[in-house]
């Protein structure tokens, strides 16, 4: 937070740099960087024991094939909330196992708005308590300072990079009332975008390491 205040005394002049510096962007780097270092060490052990042959993918894509979607939808309503279940992880195991493209790209689109639009409905109802009591007292207020710096750009900027924590966002969105036509448009058309870059992502593993 320090690094924060330290902007507005200086008038504002915050670049990106003293974005990234800030406690919970850090933090959000970090682990994200950690979970893709786990998941490409299992893409590759997945790999050297030929997961493809085994009789339990066929299973779990034969299940994937028909609940595969809607699971992708549900997942990712409570992934657009904070709880942390990971959609960018759901979208790339999901195309992995051979889900077709075009309604899991929809399904998990559709379904990570529908739960920020909870997280936005939910902090305009009840305000600042609610948002203090999700998020923390100090990480609203740098929340809340980087918005006043950073607008709608900071809103698309998280949409279109998996691993920071967009949906804090979107409750400063519900707290601020910010125009929801906005809101929704811009929640919709990142994660549209990211998510499709993830499905095929996901179809080139599942392609390499024998799954589909």
């Amino acid at each position: 937070m320090k690094r924060t205040l330290n902007a507005e005394k200086r008038g504002g002049k915050e670049n990106f740099s003293d974005l990234v510096k800030t406690s919970w962007v850090k933090s959000a780097i970090i682990i994200g960087l950690i979970f893709l270092a786990i998941g490409l060490a299992a893409i590759f052990i997945f790999k050297a024991l030929n997961i493809g042959s085994f009789q339990m993918i066929s299973d779990v894509k034969a299940f994937a094939r028909d609940y595969g979607v809607l699971g992708v939808f549900l997942a990712t309503i409570l992934a657009g909330t904070i709880v942390p279940l990971g959609s960018p992880a759901i979208v790339v195991a999901a195309a992995s196992l051979g889900i077709h493209p075009i309604p899991l790209v929809v399904a998990a689109t559709a379904g990570f708005t529908i739960g920020m639009t909870i997280n936005y409905y939910m902090a305009y109802r009840l305000g600042r308590p609610y948002v203090a009591r999700k998020i923390g007292a100090e990480k609203l207020e740098e929340v809340t300072l980087l918005w006043s710096r950073w607008g709608w750009v900071l809103y698309v900027l998280f949409g279109l990079i998996p691993f920071l924590p967009v949906e804090f966002l979107a409750l400063i969105c519900g707290l601020l009332k910010a125009s929801i036509k906005t809101f929704l448009i811009l929640s919709f058309t990142p994660r549209l975008i990211v998510f499709a870059a993830l499905t095929y992502f996901g179809e080139a593993i599942g392609g390499w390491i024998g799954i589909i």
